[in-house]
């Protein structure tokens, strides 16, 4: 992930308070949560290799003191005992035993990893004194200087302090003040608070329409965000968290609020990544004067949909052969936005495979233009009849289709599938937002332009809305109620996150693994052509071959060297599972699960069919395979037999397409096996609605109802 402009100021850190609190230290049962605990003292270690100084604040002492005690109770209590009332345990008591506890585990835990820490408690009416304070800064700089990690909480257990906690007197109330406190006095660069979400939400964080706030403007938002309960534990929570955030930032230490159940978002933060809340007295200048609300874009793309569903089929019809028009009419200015991109991405080094799925080469702005018309002419999807039944006399049930509603593509480098996407979403009746990669940011933007301009105002453009920020991603991700289906193209990576991050149901595939399997009985003339194509014509495709299987027959004739011999003319980098390795003499493939996206591929030599077929299913992805034979029987098998979304004999994996299959275009490629299944074109994205037709009837239990259910033609 690129480093956010806004995060700058982390160059400059040296020094950092890590505060964590007791829903990080702790789980729901109040147990102690030593993955948690183990994973942050592991950031902490590398932190503390890469010459960072941290100083920890760690709550927790009481929950755990207060656990502790009540089991010691509990064995110590007669049945009788049990039986009465149980007074509340003293939490000065809870504070000693908890805090002898909490730092036991810290040693252990550090001293694995060859760390030692110090344990520094500390109450609010010592920072009255002066000579307190300059030891306080003299006894750190001595311990920073060995490479210790000073690990202060409040001394509860001796505190004179009495709830309500905060008061006019106060110098500190909880923890969080304690370390804005401490990185006030002892100078640190950074500030970071660790909760158990993952930063500052305009409201409660388990409320949908709640938003993740990436930089805190105290202008713009300390009016607007409203908390949710506290702390589950411990006495603050983050409405303290805030407050400590503020006057930290606002005297000059930048702070940042994150989740601590999340791996590494420490050493995140420290890379720029915009992870968390960030509060800084410059915020106001970074944060654009107009934020776009993912929401209010979600809904006005609902509700053009609405009016684009609301045209005649001719009306839809004439949107896209507009868009079709505009797009060859601006293609001079669409190339040079594209070969700016282009451009910038070989100067920033990305991978030949990512240029190439950037670069429009000449004549695709004609052939996504045809694509589109072709998509045009195509019966018009919406509304049709799929089945017709008669439930009763004059009582017509309907089966028709119907829109999805709004759809979020989330794809990568590639600026032809906008093109496709929106035409199919326009054709579909649904409504579209769309995020593309940022190397493709020019190339999307007048592409966008361009179409939702060609859009008529009794629809309006807001019908495909452009996002623009990643950051925008997670919010639009738990708009469950009003986006229908999440699309993602691109990397396994990308995927697999947003397949995890989303209650909104999702369709693509993961990888690309295509297999050809060259059977004993091909024709070795049509195998030498198949396979050149499904690896060279586009190998950064994801339906290009990434593995070839060979019958083990095809050694011993020689046929199998022909083919070696002429991928490698082609100029294409060999890869040998086991047994070709060996007897080919090539490098072994680190996995047979690699989607290589390059003039690379691997071979791998197998028994027969079933060995074949055994191996797809092992290591490929479900997405296209192909049996190259002349022995029909063995072709059955292999197409009845292997689960992928497409299966091919005879024929090259590039042509699972959907331009190819006749769809007009593609909004992507699913594995997934409910819904749509392989190349997504327009009934992909459609569902189904029931249209019932009476003339006054009624259930009353079915007394005076004499049920047919009749299929009746569809045109009667």
């Amino acid at each position: 992930m690129a480093e956010d402009s806004s995060r700058a100021f982390v160059k400059d850190v040296k020094r950092i308070v890590i505060k964590v609190g007791t829903a990080v230290v702790t789980r729901n049962d109040g147990r102690l949560a030593l993955g948690r605990l183990g994973a942050l003292c592991e950031q902490i270690k590398e932190l503390n290799s890469q010459g960072y100084e941290i100083i920890l604040v760690s709550s927790g002492a009481v929950g755990l003191g207060r656990q502790r005690l009540r089991y010691r109770r509990l064995v110590n209590s007669s049945f009788a005992d049990l039986q009465k009332p149980q007074v509340e345990l003293d939490g000065k008591a809870c504070a000693a035993v908890g805090q002898n506890s909490l730092m036991a585990l810290y040693d252990t835990l550090f001293s694995e990893l060859d760390i030692s820490s110090a344990q520094l408690l500390v109450t609010d009416s010592d920072f009255r004194d002066r000579d307190f304070r300059k030891q306080l800064n003299e006894t750190v700089k001595s311990l920073l200087s060995l490479k210790v990690i000073p690990i202060f909480n409040e001394n509860d257990a001796v505190s004179t302090r009495k709830a309500p906690y905060e008061d006019s007197s106060g110098i500190f109330w909880d923890n969080d003040s304690l370390a804005a406190l401490l990185a006030l006095e002892l100078k640190a660069d950074l500030l970071v608070l660790l909760s158990d979400v993952e930063g500052l939400y305009s409201g409660p964080p388990s409320d949908p329409k709640s938003k993740l706030i990436h930089t805190y403007v105290k202008e713009k938002h300390q009016g607007e965000i409203t908390f949710g309960d506290k702390s589950r534990v411990g006495r603050g929570g983050m409405t303290a968290k805030v407050k400590a955030a503020v006057n930290a930032a606002y005297a000059g230490i930048p702070v940042v609020i994150t989740s601590g159940s999340a791996p590494e978002n420490i050493i995140r933060v420290l890379q720029g990544q915009k992870i968390g809340t960030l509060f800084h007295q410059d915020a106001h200048l970074w944060e654009p004067t107009k934020e776009v609300d993912t929401r209010e874009m979600a809904v006005a793309a609902r509700e053009s949909s609405r009016r684009l569903q609301a045209l005649s089929s001719q009306e839809r019809k004439k949107i896209l052969l507009d868009i079709a028009d505009a797009l060859e009419a601006n293609e001079k200015l669409i190339t040079v936005e594209n070969e700016a991109d282009v451009a910038a991405a070989q100067q920033a080094g990305y991978e030949k495979s990512l240029i190439s799925r950037l670069a429009l080469k000449p004549g695709k702005i004609a052939s996504l233009a045809k694509s589109i018309r072709v998509l045009a002419n195509m019966e018009d999807p919406i509304g049709r009849v799929l089945k017709k039944t008669q439930l009763a006399d004059g009582l017509i049930l309907e089966k028709t289709s119907s829109p999805l509603g709004v759809l979020l593509i989330v794809f990568e480098s590639r600026p032809d599938a906008l093109v496709q996407i929106a035409s199919l979403a326009i054709r579909s009746g649904n409504g579209l937002l769309l995020k593309g990669g940022k190397e493709a940011k020019r190339s999307n933007a007048i592409l966008h332009k361009v179409i939702t301009e060609a859009i008529p105002d009794i629809v309006g453009g807001k019908v495909i809305g452009l996002v623009t920020s990643r950051d925008e991603i997670p919010d639009l991700l738990k708009l469950d109620d009003v986006i229908d289906l999440v699309i993602p193209r691109g990397s396994n990576k990308l995927v697999s996150q947003i397949k995890s991050s989303t209650k909104i149901p999702v369709l693509g595939h993961a990888d690309g693994i295509c297999h050809v399997y060259v059977d004993k009985s091909a024709n070795m003339d049509m195998a030498k052509r198949v396979v050149l194509d499904a690896k060279i014509d586009y190998p950064a495709a994801c339906n290009a071959m990434e593995t070839l299987l060979v019958h083990k027959d095809l050694v011993t004739n020689g046929a199998l060297n022909e083919l070696i011999v002429d991928l490698r003319i082609q100029g294409v980098t060999l890869y040998g599972g086991p047994r070709a390795s060996l007897l080919m003499n090539i490098p072994q493939a680190r996995s047979f699960h690699h989607e290589y996206n390059s003039m690379e591929c691997t071979v791998e030599i197998v028994d027969n069919v079933a060995a074949a077929i055994d191996h797809i299913h092992h290591h490929g992805s479900a997405h296209t395979d192909c049996i190259i034979t002349e022995d029909r029987e063995t072709a059955e098998i292999f197409l009845h037999q292997v689960d992928s979304a497409a299966v091919f004999h005879n024929a090259s994996t590039r042509f699972c397409d959907g331009a190819r299959f006749g769809l007009g275009a593609e909004v992507g490629i699913s594995t997934s096996r409910i819904h749509a299944r392989g190349p997504v074109g327009v009934e992909g994205l459609l569902t189904t609605r029931w249209i019932l037709k009476g003339s006054g009837q009624v259930v009353d239990g079915d007394k005076g109802v004499i049920y047919t259910h009749k299929d009746i033609p569809i045109n009667s």
